[in-house]
């Protein structure tokens, strides 16, 4: 740790570092969970927005190659073109709830095991001073507050992911059908 200080000397006297510093071994597991949900949250972006337009592009292209679009195959390869672009719509969202679900639970159990050390440190002490105490609880509750503004922040992000792969869906159905 002391060659990476070395090397970003900046970083390590930065207001972020000393937040994170103060909040305690959990906040570091709520910042690498924060960190692997908005990879897989700017993933999806990325594939809502460039990806999934050449996938759309081919799957109507071969509708409308089809000379025939009323059997019973070509209903079943109209159905399996829509689901493969509901899967590939909704791929990593549902990690990304769950992701975002855990960042509360995560900065609840940094504030009682926050709130543990206060009490252990006042313990062994035998003090009870409200100095100590209040510098203590104030450690404690910052990976709640930090949980609860990732969670605030992902639950947005996932919901406008839904609303927009529903919305693509539904747009590709609808050019299905009327390609008909």
């Amino acid at each position: 740790m002391t060659w990476l200080a070395s090397m970003l000397p900046d970083l390590f006297s930065s207001p972020l570092w000393d937040f994170m510093a103060r909040g305690g071994q959990v906040l570091w597991w709520l910042a690498a969970v924060v960190f692997v949900c908005w990879l897989l949250i700017i993933e999806r972006i990325l594939f809502l927005s460039f990806s999934y337009q050449h996938a759309k592009a081919a799957w109507v292209a071969r509708w409308k190659c089809r000379l025939e679009h009323d059997s019973w195959f070509a209903l079943a390869q109209k159905e399996g073109m829509l689901q493969q672009a509901n899967m590939m719509l909704t791929q990593h969202l549902d990690l990304i709830k769950v992701l975002v679900s855990l960042c509360p639970m995560l900065g609840l159990l940094g504030t009682v095991t926050g709130m543990i050390t206060v009490f252990d440190l006042m313990s062994v002490s035998g003090s009870s001073d409200p100095k100590l105490m209040a510098s203590g609880i104030s450690m404690a509750t910052l990976p709640t507050m930090a949980g609860m503004v990732a969670a605030l922040a992902g639950m947005f992000a996932h919901s406008r992911l839904v609303k927009v792969a529903t919305r693509k869906a539904l747009h590709l159905e609808q050019q299905l059908r009327s390609g008909e």
